[in-house]
């Protein structure tokens, strides 16, 4: 086994230069978006902070993402950067409760990459976008020096369609909403990690990374009360409760006895230090719902092979505006905090 090598979870803050920690998803993130391009790109759309822009072209509403992905192995348990690729976008659409139909695909490539790699990256890649239902209809190549890349990077962006009555947004929720949870979390991160670190499991953990868009669009037909719809991947399910509790200036507290944890994933957090609730996952969604419909969707969840494990775990409150804590299986309460860096690298 080769030697572990972790960001520590509360880098030293940097101000003049970035870090790896400004990739997280957490704190510096935050930070980055705040401080450098809001200000320079600032506009209304842009303001909100969601998954996806929501535009109008007349009378159609359409939602645009764009999404970078560098992970390290290209090729792991559950998938490959291509898939990876297809499915962190798509489900960026369908965050926003959009049909996602047409994708770009760029790749920048390192000198010496092999080209049998790359052709198994992109036909995965193909056949993730036939599996979704999307055409790969406009792309880039660009060929970076040998030791100036880290074998292939893909850059996607995705255009979708928004139905009729559907306004999801992180600004949403109210106290006494339910948050649900789509099923097991830390799979993809724990994975990633295992294959990058040669670690063995008695039961293989394979990465959760799937398509979210035919489970939302199960979810939305049976109700439009659904306030709000999170992926939580970069920086885990921490992340998004606490992006949108401050986004929506509310409380969030979770239920620790109620979130999915797979033993493997689970022991191998606790023997490696790590929280699942910080780890990245590829294939869950959170959703914040009026507790009126919270049960029903719950088990209209249940019924999609994605959302089998579906639970309520917490309550959006009116106190402790912004924070997201958590009722311990001892009966105390701990705050979620959002992380400032990443506790893995190079995870999507």
């Amino acid at each position: 086994m080769s030697t572990l090598t972790f960001n520590c979870p509360v880098p030293l803050i940097v101000r003049d230069h970035v870090s790896l920690g400004h990739g997280s998803g957490g704190k510096l993130s935050a930070e980055l978006m705040r401080d450098i391009f809001l200000p320079a790109f600032r506009n209304e759309t842009l303001e909100r902070l969601e998954d996806q822009a929501t535009l109008t072209l007349g009378n159609i509403r359409i939602a645009l993402t764009t999404d970078s992905f560098v992970v390290k192995p290209l090729f792991f348990p559950g998938g490959d950067i291509g898939s990876l690729a297809v499915h962190g976008t798509v489900n960026d659409l369908a965050m926003g409760g959009a049909t996602p139909l047409f994708l770009s695909a760029a790749f920048i490539i390192e000198e010496g990459f092999s080209m049998e790699s790359l052709r198994r990256i992109s036909a995965s890649l193909g056949r993730a976008a036939t599996a979704c239902g999307v055409q790969v209809v406009t792309g880039d190549t660009k060929v970076v020096d040998k030791g100036s890349g880290d074998g292939v990077f893909i850059n996607t962006t995705g255009l979708g369609v928004m139905p009729e009555g559907v306004h999801l947004s992180a600004g949403e929720a109210r106290p006494g909403d339910a948050v649900i949870l789509s099923g097991f979390i830390g799979d993809h991160g724990i994975a990633i990690l295992a294959e990058r670190e040669g670690i063995e499991f008695d039961s293989p953990v394979e990465s959760d990374s799937a398509p979210l868009h035919t489970l939302v669009a199960d979810m939305l037909g049976v109700t439009h009360a659904i306030r709000c719809l999170r992926d939580p991947t970069r920086g885990g399910v921490s992340s998004s409760l606490n992006e949108i509790a401050a986004q929506s200036r509310v409380g969030i507290q979770l239920e620790e006895t109620t979130i999915p944890v797979r033993e493997e994933v689970r022991g191998a957090c606790e023997m490696l230090g790590l929280d699942p609730l910080y780890v990245a996952n590829e294939g869950k969604l959170l959703a914040i719902v009026d507790p009126a419909v919270a049960d029903n969707l719950v088990d209209v969840m249940r019924k999609h092979p994605l959302g089998r494990e579906a639970r309520r775990i917490g309550t959006v409150k009116h106190t402790d505006p912004g924070w997201v804590t958590m009722r311990t299986v001892l009966g105390t309460t701990r705050i979620v905090d959002m992380l400032a860096g990443d506790q893995l690298p190079r995870i999507c």
